[in-house]
């Protein structure tokens, strides 16, 4: 387990702070225009500005003791539930960074440019493997962006079919991702929830009440956000086509799944696929991002344009679509993600890789089997890629999950999803991912039954948590409202 630290952390300088008045952080060439005193052109406004005066050194090291103190996968374990935060290998950003991918300029014209589009193609043929669809786009460019995309597809073929104005109705399970039914309301459906059944599956018969006519399409995460394979999805599948609905498959959770079975398969008729997480390009911070889609081949008319094809082996880029939805980003989405993706797919290879979802479940399992006592699973059954546990037997102790988290951060891990999926009652969601060690989830969890028996013994050490960090525990709800990051002269510093 990691050492705690107990003595008191040194919080920096803030730069304004250490601004001392003449000094220069920068040597400028003499000018060849007419010299101007900077001071007497904005005069008193200067005072207003603050503007740091620093030396280059102090400039330097202000700034390396600032990114010294940010958390990122190399640094720590990041265990975010729903997030697959797994190792970006380093050649994947080196390809990345080839000048013939990394200068192309997207107006250029496609017969310049055959290298970046069998990039591309050789992307969508392997995620149609993977997948089990017959056809691919990686034009959107988010995870909600990919999910908007099927949702409009699906309303593209119920209008093409005469269908639009009665198919109205979009089903959402009520352990879904935020984002699905605001997806679904984007395109103008009323969202109806289907609720989960006491065994962590779809309610088969709250389900089957719902299904009519006016259903348009039943969105649902698989594996669901309760870390469970939805064991009934072939019959879903076939209880919505019957009714004539779409079944759309968030696939946030693909990485429990890869090389290992295909959701085309399951029946479904369209997804998305994150590249950003389980093709392991980086993401966080806002992107960049890839929200790719796979869908079944009647859908395929309606394809955001252009779209890539493959004629005799070459290729090329598809522009007449007389029933495309088209654009839904500006040119092919971000390109370099397709590079990255396709790095780390032939790395690889397909002898391997199913050994992306045999070692993320296997993980996942682990920490299930190691926690389950001091931290009971929401479902008592084999988990998948990642475990969703439940802190509610502490909250007798005043301790919820927001405070195991926070004592974490004493530990140096970075906390796990807390409150989510919403059904859970102070709900922990751990991914381990398939690429920590054995020694990491030993630590990691190690940490964790600490820290439960703390919460027994003395839950006020984690109602003052993190008390080892520069920034303390906040009023959250005064962090959100009132905010106020600016620096000024003199100012008193008041805890938010």
């Amino acid at each position: 387990m990691p050492n705690l630290r107990t003595k008191a952390v040194r919080v920096p300088e803030l730069i304004f702070e250490k601004s001392v008045e003449g000094r220069v952080g920068a040597n400028i060439p003499v000018a060849d225009t007419p010299a101007v005193n900077f001071k007497d052109v904005i005069g008193e406004t200067r005072k207003e500005f603050h503007f740091p005066e620093v030396s280059e050194l102090e400039l330097m090291r202000h700034f390396v003791n600032l990114s010294q103190l940010n958390y990122g996968i190399e640094t720590g374990f990041y265990p975010l539930g729903s997030c697959t935060m797994k190792y970006n290998p380093r050649i994947n950003e080196s390809t990345a960074s080839l000048t013939g991918f990394r200068n192309i300029h997207p107006m250029q014209p496609d017969s310049t440019v055959p290298g970046a589009l069998e990039v591309l193609g050789s992307v969508y043929d392997i995620l149609r493997e993977l997948t089990g669809f017959s056809d691919i786009t990686m034009q959107p460019v988010a995870g909600a962006h990919g999910e908007m995309t099927c949702l409009m597809l699906i309303k593209a073929y119920h209008e093409s079919r005469g269908e639009g104005d009665k198919r109205k109705v979009v089903l959402v399970p009520d352990s879904a991702h935020g984002t699905n039914p605001a997806s679904a309301a984007r395109c103008g459906y009323t969202v109806k929830t289907i609720h989960t059944g006491d065994d962590g599956d779809c309610d088969m018969e709250a389900l089957a009440a719902a299904l009519d006519d006016t259903v348009a399409a039943f969105m649902v995460t698989n594996p669901s956000t309760l870390a469970l394979f939805e064991r009934n999805i072939t019959k879903i599948c076939e209880m919505v086509h019957a009714v004539g609905g779409q079944v759309f498959c968030d696939g946030a959770n693909m990485n429990a799944m890869v090389g290992t079975t295909r959701p085309g398969d399951h029946g479904f008729d369209c997804m998305h696929l994150n590249l950003h997480k389980t093709f392991s390009t980086p993401h966080g911070g806002g992107g960049p991002g890839c929200g790719a889609i796979g869908l079944q081949s009647h859908l395929e008319p309606f394809l955001p344009g252009p779209v890539l094809k493959r004629v005799d082996g070459k290729p090329i880029l598809e522009s007449d679509r007389p029933q495309s939805i088209g654009r839904v980003s500006s040119f092919q989405g971000q390109f370099l993600m397709a590079v990255r993706a396709l790095t780390y797919l032939l790395a690889y290879g397909k002898e391997h890789i199913a050994d992306i979802s045999r070692y993320s479940v296997l993980n996942a399992n682990y920490v299930r089997a190691r926690l389950k006592d001091v931290l009971p699973p929401a479902h008592d059954r084999p988990c998948m890629h990642e475990c969703v546990l439940t802190a509610k037997k502490y909250k007798q102790n005043g301790v919820r999950a927001l405070d195991i988290s926070k004592r974490l951060i004493d530990y140096g891990f970075h906390p796990p999803t807390n409150y989510f999926p919403l059904i859970v009652p102070e709900c922990l969601m751990i991914e381990p991912t398939e690429t920590e060690s054995k020694q990491t989830l030993d630590d990691f969890c190690d940490t964790m039954i600490q820290i439960c028996q703390e919460a027994e013994t003395n839950p006020e050490l984690l109602h003052d948590a993190p008390s080892t960090q520069i920034v303390g525990r906040l009023d959250e709800a005064k962090a959100v409202k009132m905010l106020d990051v600016r620096w000024r002269p003199n100012r008193t510093l008041e805890t938010v």
